[in-house]
């Protein structure tokens, strides 16, 4: 399970996508979440469905990527879908079980909740499958440089975002080697009631904890040894610098964004 966990995972590439300004790439991202939760009716979905695949397509990047960074989210959606389908007590009855009932409208809900929270995964995926952690950290530098003149530390803080999201694969990684070991050592991890795998995880979790300290503290040496004092004074070997394709993915997703605004409002009316 912990082997199918994705996220913060840069794969290279020379698609059209991996090629967009990472400024871009991040507010495209934010427009498309705000889309996927302004529509709230299955054709706006459906919309934001299609936008979706386009992307992955465009990507090149393999859908079994996409698939596993979902797998380990499943039994959130599955928890999801049951309290919406058995608490959501409007609508048509499908189903009836003494006190337990599906409605028509429950139904519904969970299906159009599991359809944008994993559009939603999906496409948030991208942003960090298609930028390595340096230009994104940035990119995010530049988005927020205005805050700089109210002494707002913005290069710390990107730094910061971009260092947690790179080390989620290592500590993933790192958690699989120490439960292999444990369970080398004939710990029974997987096994027992409920409370005595919780018991059993302390075995994992404190070499975890020492090992994100040691790493830490290596981090913070190498980066003393390499004279690092923040963003000030700071140059920067690569430039970002806009193109005509990133005005037209904009334009694009844009569009894709009024469209489902507009027939929002008409499946409402």
């Amino acid at each position: 399970m912990l082997k199918d966990i994705t996220i913060g995972q840069y794969f290279p590439g020379n698609s059209f996508i991996h090629r967009l300004d990472p400024r871009f790439k991040i507010v495209i991202t934010l427009i498309f979440i705000i889309m996927l939760f302004t529509g709230g009716t299955f054709p706006c979905l459906a919309i934001g469905a299609v936008y979706t695949l386009m992307t992955v397509v465009i990507s090149k990047i393999p859908v079994k990527m996409f698939a596993k960074s979902i797998k380990p989210l499943l039994p959130f959606l599955l928890i999801t879908a049951l309290l919406n389908l058995f608490l959501v007590g409007s609508g048509d009855v499908l189903w009836k079980w003494k006190f337990i009932k599906i409605t028509e409208d429950g139904l519904s809900i969970s299906l159009f909740m599991i359809i944008r929270i994993v559009l939603l995964i999906i496409g948030s995926s991208l942003l960090t499958y298609t930028t390595s952690p340096i230009t994104l950290t940035d990119a995010i530098e530049r988005l927020l440089s205005p805050l700089k003149k109210l002494k707002f530390p913005v290069h710390e803080l990107a730094m910061m975002m971009t260092i947690a999201l790179r080390f989620i694969p290592t500590l993933i990684e790192e958690t699989d080697k120490i439960m292999s070991a444990q369970k080398a050592r004939g710990a029974e991890i997987d096994t027992g009631s409920f409370i005595t795998r919780a018991k059993n995880l302390v075995s994992i979790l404190v070499p975890l904890f020492i090992s994100s300290f040691r790493r830490a503290d290596e981090l913070a040496t190498a980066m003393e040894c390499r004279c690092y004092n923040g963003g000030e004074g700071r140059t920067r070997l690569r430039q970002l610098k806009s193109t005509s394709s990133d005005y037209i993915a904009l334009a694009v997703t844009l569009i894709f964004f009024a469209v489902t605004v507009a027939v929002g409002i008409i499946t409402k009316k």
